[in-house]
């Protein structure tokens, strides 16, 4: 009996990381391609399929009924495709898997790379810039490093705050120069402010800095702190930083504080399987990750 006809495996890896993610911007960072790509990949297979698999739910999507059960098999047989391969792959050297939130990783912990794969460990590193969260039960990394208030330990996640940076405004001297007049914080909330992903971080940090009733902010929205620290570099506004990020910028004069203050708010997190968190890799990963925090 011959099999039916397939639909696009590109199709179907597009859908997995949707249903796992819960988000099409995600699963596109996941799968280095634009949001537009996953949606119309996502378009093509409903459309194949006669089914919707999917919903719009809030700022995301979730799966239908029929989209749980399908995404259910479709997980379980990448799951065997990937253990197939690993079986049928030539040994080589271990390769540490590290899922990382992109800014700490583009601005701290790129540089340093060659300490944590050179001798005596010789290890192949894959440094993933991300928001998305892996699977770790299902080996996707061996570890992942996320700015959070809290894991939820309760199952099988082991994590460790590695440092609680203090939060600021930060802007260029150019951009200070032209704006002179902020000396309050009614005066920043007034400026271009530099955004991530949407204006919630900027709105809580005018919280804890005792401004609840801030006004609508404005600026542009760039999805990722490093994209808003340069931003703030090339003198397009004020942007939120903390002392992991823009360590080397305030050093050098290329960014300084806008307004002094004494904001805390996440933690740079390492996460990984309780089973493997005393693992040699795991072990020298965290210790590794303390030292270049610490400096």
């Amino acid at each position: 009996m011959s099999r039916p006809r397939l639909p696009s495996l590109i199709a179907l890896r597009a859908f997995e990381a949707v249903g796992r993610t819960g988000s099409v911007r995600a699963a596109g960072e996941e799968l280095a391609v634009s949001h537009t790509v996953v949606s119309r990949h996502l378009q093509n297979l409903q459309r194949s399929l006669g089914v919707a698999l999917l919903r719009n739910e809030g700022r995301g999507v979730a799966l239908t009924s029929a989209g749980q059960q399908y995404h259910t098999q479709i997980s379980q047989a990448f799951d065997i495709i990937g253990r197939a391969t690993s079986m049928v792959r030539p040994v080589s050297r271990p390769t540490l898997n590290i899922w990382c939130i992109p800014g700490i990783a583009n601005r701290r912990l790129l540089s340093r790379l060659p300490e944590l794969t050179g001798p005596p460990r010789n290890w192949d590193i894959n440094l993933q810039p991300t928001l998305s969260h892996p699977d770790l039960s299902r080996a996707e990394a061996d570890a992942e490093i996320v700015y959070a208030d809290a894991v939820d330990t309760r199952g099988a996640l082991m994590a460790e705050a590695l440092v609680r940076p203090r939060v600021f405004p930060v802007a260029s001297p150019a951009y200070l120069a032209r704006y002179p007049g902020i000396t309050t914080l009614a005066d920043l909330a007034n400026v271009a402010l530099i955004h991530e992903e949407s204006t919630e971080q900027w709105q809580r940090w005018f919280a804890l800095a005792g401004i609840e009733d801030t006004p609508p902010l404005r600026g542009p929205r760039l999805w990722h702190a490093h994209l808003a620290i340069e931003a703030a570099r090339f003198g397009q506004g004020v942007a939120l930083a903390n002392d992991v990020l823009v360590e080397e910028e305030l050093r050098s004069g290329a960014l300084i504080e806008v307004l002094p203050s004494r904001i805390y708010m996440e933690s740079y997190q390492l996460v990984a399987l309780k089973e493997r968190w005393e693992d040699p890799p795991i072990v020298a990963l965290r210790r590794w990750l303390k030292q270049v925090l610490a400096a």
